[in-house]
């Protein structure tokens, strides 16, 4: 099993945990990070070896890198694994799933890559890699199939650990919030490349909005020393010290399930106010790098997570040249003043919920247990 970022190794860990609790003498080993190890997994390769430098996120070391992916694929051919799982959406995951594929090893892809905004080539490539994807979003399911890769629905993990019904009240008592007030939470996600920019605009956007809505009180929650330095500084920068706003660190599904309204900036945080049932404006920000992929997503009928997975245009989208603070600032304003728009989001997103939970770790380790058996005869 390998994972290669944070993300991944709380997913693989919750794994691990499921499939061990119904084979205890299950052997996993790869590239494993604290999370998978403390569920028993050896991890051949540290995670930390092979994580992107901070100013390099895009790209990564991709030496390094390559030498790593070389020592793993060698060793994992000379012990022939029973199976193959790759977690996350990394090529660099998916480099080694080839080579153990053509050696006879199933591979089986869980919390994958977005392959619905693939091409040709690209999905014929990932079929040379996989003999089986587990599939969190529905809409998965027909790109997978179409590359001619077996595919079981599992459904979210987030979906099943998120209550149907939120207490705001409660949320915000914890978080020390006020009540009574309009409460906004602004998410600008938790990657290097991009943050400053992008938390400059919310910061603009807040401020005027603010200007319009005095009873307005915003709360921020941040994942990392960081992020939270780098907002601090916008802050003092943008914000003149008048803007009534609460700095948090983590703490992003309560500050969801608190707010009445969301400015989100990452698809994350996009999935967690949709299960939170919480109105939304996503504002889509990316490097340079990676401007001619989103211009290319831009002509899809619907480019946040999730309106693509409420089939329908619910949410408010911003893109690239979009993202100032007038525009957002303006959005925001009239979502508030649009109960209607509220209410076809919160409907929307609890049918998408419904869709959404269907309890992912039993499905996922069942579907392994049977290949494991499979491959095992």
């Amino acid at each position: 099993m390998v994972a290669g970022e944070a993300a991944d190794d709380r997913l693989a860990a919750a794994l691990i945990g499921s499939l061990r609790r119904q084979r205890p003498a299950l052997r996993v080993n790869g590239i494993a990070g604290p999370k998978m190890q403390a569920q028993g997994a050896e991890s051949i390769i540290p995670m930390e070896n092979v994580l992107p430098r901070a100013r390099k996120a895009l790209l990564g070391d991709t030496r390094a890198r390559g030498d790593i992916r070389r020592q793993l694929v060698q060793r994992l051919l000379e012990t022939r694994p029973t199976l193959y799982v790759d977690v996350g959406a990394s090529a660099f995951n998916l480099a080694i799933a080839r080579p153990l594929r053509r050696a006879g090893v199933p591979t089986v892809q869980y919390a994958g890559p977005p392959v619905w905004t693939w091409r040709g080539w690209r999905v014929r490539r990932l079929a040379s890699c996989l003999t089986h994807a587990l599939a969190l979003y529905p809409f998965e399911m027909a790109a997978y199939e179409r590359a001619g890769i077996s595919t079981t629905y599992v459904g979210h993990p987030l979906a099943d650990s998120v209550p149907y019904d939120v207490d705001k009240a409660a949320a915000r008592t914890q978080l020390r919030l006020p009540h009574g007030k309009l409460i906004v939470a602004l998410m600008p996600g938790d990657r290097v490349n991009g943050l400053q920019p992008i938390a400059e605009v919310l910061v603009k956007a807040a401020r005027r909005f603010h200007n319009e809505v005095k009873d307005v009180h915003f709360v921020v929650p941040t994942s990392s020393r960081h992020s939270r330095e780098l907002f601090e500084s916008t802050l003092r920068l943008h914000a003149d010290g008048d803007l009534p706003l609460t700095l948090l660190f983590g703490h992003s599904h309560e500050a969801l399930a608190a707010a009445d309204l969301a400015l989100v900036t990452s698809e994350t945080a996009s999935l967690e106010a949709l299960l939170f049932k919480t109105p939304m404006i996503i504002a889509h920000h990316v490097a340079a790098a990676v401007k001619r992929w989103t211009y290319r997503l831009s002509h899809q009928t619907y480019l946040s997570l999730p309106n693509r997975l409420a089939g329908a245009q619910v949410v408010p989208e911003f893109l690239q040249r979009q993202l100032t603070p007038w525009t957002l600032a303006a959005a925001l304003m009239t979502l508030m003043r649009d109960a209607q728009a509220q209410r076809r989001q919160i409907e929307a997103f609890a049918e998408v919920h419904h869709v959404l939970r269907q309890d992912n770790l039993a499905r996922a380790t069942e579907t392994l247990l049977g290949m494991l058996d499979d491959a095992s005869r």
